[in-house]
């Protein structure tokens, strides 16, 4: 049984600017009082084709974590323009919230981003250089694919109650 669950994740400042910051506010549930901290991280995909493009954006641990509901905002600052291949800029990605437990992932959000020029004649033409600056980022936000995946949680009885 998943001893943390995703309530609701809210994705602010969006659409924005590609080189503005992510900004997430994560609301959870413990069904537990946690021993340690949740870990929390930001994954930009640079590349559909390998994951060495992937860029961590940021971590953050939470904790300790008492049973109950809890929210944070998440921030992390934009993905490394020269880490991501040229022909991966423009077009469709996907940026992940993960959340793990004692080196373990348990939750992951996924969620598509579209980045694109805001001007129609960029989009027509697109410049032969990238301007970052000129990229727009919109996070599909109404359709994320939440994972859960079976983890070692604290020793407890079977009823998360105790």
């Amino acid at each position: 049984m998943a001893m943390v669950q995703v309530i609701n994740v809210m994705v602010l400042d969006n659409p924005s600017s590609f080189l503005n910051p992510f900004q997430f506010e994560i609301t959870f549930e413990s069904m537990i009082d946690l021993q340690e901290d949740l870990e929390w991280k930001i994954i930009y995909v640079g590349s559909a084709e390998s994951e060495a493009f992937d860029q961590v954006l940021d971590t953050v641990y939470v904790g300790p974590v008492p049973q109950g509901r809890h929210k944070f905002v998440f921030q992390a600052d934009p993905p490394d323009p020269s880490k991501i291949p040229v022909a991966d800029v423009v077009g469709v990605t996907v940026v992940l919230l993960t959340c793990s437990y004692r080196n373990q992932e348990c939750i992951r959000v996924g969620y598509y981003v579209n980045n694109d020029y805001l001007d129609p004649e960029n989009r027509e033409q697109p410049p032969n250089v990238i301007q970052f600056d000129k990229l727009r980022r919109n996070i599909l936000a109404t359709s994320p694919r939440m994972t859960i995946f079976q983890v070692e949680w604290d020793d407890v009885s079977a009823d998360p109650s105790n």
